[in-house]
């Protein structure tokens, strides 16, 4: 029996993502965000209840990617589609239409087509996790930047435009030429071969988790200080301290 509870716990995800995924639809990016956050929740410890309890498994393996590529990869994607099509002014990437245009594509449907660059990070999301599952040599280390880090960061981006929001703020995060860019910049990061820290505690010893404790105490001030507006940052502290951490490795094995 027990060797069911991590995927029940994965599933809790799923579930989650879907439930996002529908008020991501319907603008509702708020609620959205919440139920993707229960949804990283529940991913982390599907697999720590799978150590504890000794029952990982491939079938486990799998089931959590397909988890993620909803709660961390379609969700996302929606978001940005939908911030990208805010960006240029329209309701949606689709609009319906009594009559024929020059602008229609197919029958009553006009098509803004800028927006569909926000499913990039679906497909790069998609991509990312087949070859985590692949991949031997991300156990201790990822490469490149793990779907859920990613979410956070595009779900900051309308939780800051509804809570801390300023002209200043607004004229970046709602000009489309910086969504495409984030874009781009997250499929990059997704499946580079930045090698990143893993915050997988095997003990509590300080030497052993310096790096761990340094970044967790810089997210804690960060978010404190800046709320929302310290995702990006806190996503940026964790690439740059594995960067530092990868070069001083380096140092010392030559």
């Amino acid at each position: 029996m027990k060797r069911h509870i991590p995927n029940v716990v994965t599933l809790l995800n799923l579930l989650c993502g879907c439930i996002a995924v529908i008020f991501a639809v319907n603008n509702h990016f708020i609620a959205a965000s919440i139920f993707v956050c229960l949804g990283i929740f529940f991913d982390f410890f599907d697999g720590l209840l799978a150590r504890k309890l000794n029952v990982q498994s491939p079938l486990g393996i799998q089931l959590d990617s397909l988890a993620d590529l909803i709660t961390s990869g379609v969700v996302p994607g929606i978001i940005m589609l939908k911030l990208i099509a805010l960006s240029i002014g329209v309701n949606d990437f689709v609009v319906f239409e009594d009559s024929w245009s020059e602008s229609m594509t197919w029958s009553k449907f006009k098509i803004s087509y800028l927006p569909l660059f926000g499913l990039l990070i679906t497909l790069a999301s998609a991509y990312r996790l087949a070859k985590f599952n692949i991949d031997e040599d991300q156990q201790a280390y990822f490469k490149g930047l793990p779907v859920p880090a990613n979410t956070l960061v595009i779900l900051a981006l309308p939780l800051i435009l509804a809570y801390q929001n300023t002209n200043f703020i607004s004229s970046i995060i709602l000009n489309k030429w910086f969504l495409v860019g984030l874009t781009l910049l997250s499929c990059y990061l997704l499946n580079s071969n930045i090698k990143l820290f893993a915050l997988k505690f095997k003990s509590w010893n300080f030497k052993d988790n310096t790096i761990r404790y340094v970044f967790l105490i810089l997210s804690i001030i960060l978010l404190i200080t800046l709320k929302f507006i310290a995702i990006p940052l806190v996503i940026v502290t964790y690439i740059v301290l594995s960067l530092m951490d990868t070069t001083n490795r380096l140092k010392k094995e030559n």
